[in-house]
């Protein structure tokens, strides 16, 4: 079995990562996540006749694992870290999922079991992820959507009561998850359960290791005036090497959600198609699994003004980074500057981030 820190030290070697104290800190910590997975018993998976049954004792308790809730700031290498985690985990009922497409999926779950009329509609959604994975790794845990909110705490109690362990990021310490939300008193006891069954850790490294990146082509026009829309459509012809485009018209739970133009899986809308409708994130999913390449015209600066357009900008995001779908746009500043105050510009600091790895030559072609 190997470890974090074989993985992590191999990767240094090899000259695919920059080694960095701070992360080398944590890795004892993932270290004993992955080892007591390999000490722990796996759920049997082969079907037992039914006079083996009969003569077996009943299932021992399930027996978690602690778990690690790794925080920090943007590019500090949190979500490398928790992919060595999976990549050691002697499992095979493991995944790895973004933390926003995993309750998409939850609340989908939720309302299939409404409709059989049951009481009690976390237990039965969160004993199925239960039989499918006794390793959850979480990319940006972050709860902003109260529906979220109001079902973390009893989901993932039955989640840790059946022996998932989790390990997963977050931009922020638990005290700070959902902060100044809606009926925030309901959602405190999610913290607690948090501090008790992961060892919460703040990966706390002076380096952001995606800045700095070689960049190829420019991707990134500023600011979002008649140049920078020509030298948009100049790249967008290329792109489509002259092909007729059409609308992009994706149904996602029976509603359509239309892009204006698209050829094959290349896309180019405004930022005003993208984010000024009411948009969610299994919208932004569908549209990045449906694309390779998105042109965004015109973001404009982000603020107090546009705060639902902002939020939903940066859902896009998210959406398009986990997909690895190439970005060109044009904007009105760097990405560092567009929400530069007011609520929200602390959660945009990672879209920030990932906007400029996203710049990088080989961004959408590594593996």
């Amino acid at each position: 079995m190997v470890s974090v820190s074989e993985l992590y030290e191999a990767r240094v070697t090899a000259g695919q990562l920059e080694p960095d104290s701070a992360q080398r800190g944590v890795l004892p910590m993932l270290d004993r996540v992955v080892r007591e997975l390999g000490q722990s018993p796996q759920p049997i998976t082969h079907k037992i006749g039914w006079f083996a049954r009969l003569r077996s004792a009943p299932p021992a308790p399930a027996r978690q694992v602690k778990g690690v809730y790794l925080w920090g700031g943007v590019g500090r290498g949190k979500s490398m870290l928790m992919d060595l985690v999976m990549e050691a985990a002697p499992l095979t009922a493991k995944r790895r999922v973004h933390f926003h497409e995993f309750m998409q999926e939850i609340q989908a779950a939720l309302e299939e079991v409404r409709k059989t009329g049951q009481q009690d509609t976390v237990r039965p959604v969160a004993e199925k992820v239960a039989k499918s994975a006794q390793l959850l790794c979480f990319d940006e845990m972050q709860i902003t959507d109260i529906a979220d909110a109001m079902i973390v705490g009893r989901l993932f109690q039955v989640l840790f009561d059946k022996g998932v362990t989790v390990v997963t990021t977050s931009n922020r310490v638990p005290e700070d998850l959902y902060k100044n939300g809606l009926n925030r008193q309901l959602f405190l006891p999610f913290i607690g359960l948090i501090r008790d069954r992961l060892d919460v850790v703040e990966l706390a490294s002076a380096t952001d290791h995606r800045q700095n990146r070689d960049e190829g082509g420019q991707v990134w026009f500023i600011p979002a005036d008649a140049e920078a829309h020509e030298q948009m459509d100049a790249l967008w012809q290329a792109e489509i090497g002259g092909a007729a485009s059409s609308p992009l018209i994706l149904e996602v739970k029976g509603r359509k959600v239309e892009l204006p133009e698209h050829t094959g899986r290349m896309a180019r809308a405004s930022f005003w198609d993208l984010c000024g409708k009411p948009l969610g994130p299994g919208d932004y999913l569908a549209i990045a699994e449906a694309l390779d390449l998105l042109f965004i015209d015109a973001i404009p600066r982000l603020s107090q003004s546009n705060y639902n357009e902002a939020k939903r900008f940066v859902t896009l995001i998210d959406a398009l980074y986990e997909a690895r779908v190439r970005l060109i746009a044009s904007a009105a500043d760097e990405p560092e500057r567009l929400y530069a105050e007011g609520e929200g510009a602390f959660e945009f600091e990672r879209t920030a981030s990932r906007l400029r790895e996203m710049r990088d030559a080989d961004w959408g072609r590594r593996a």
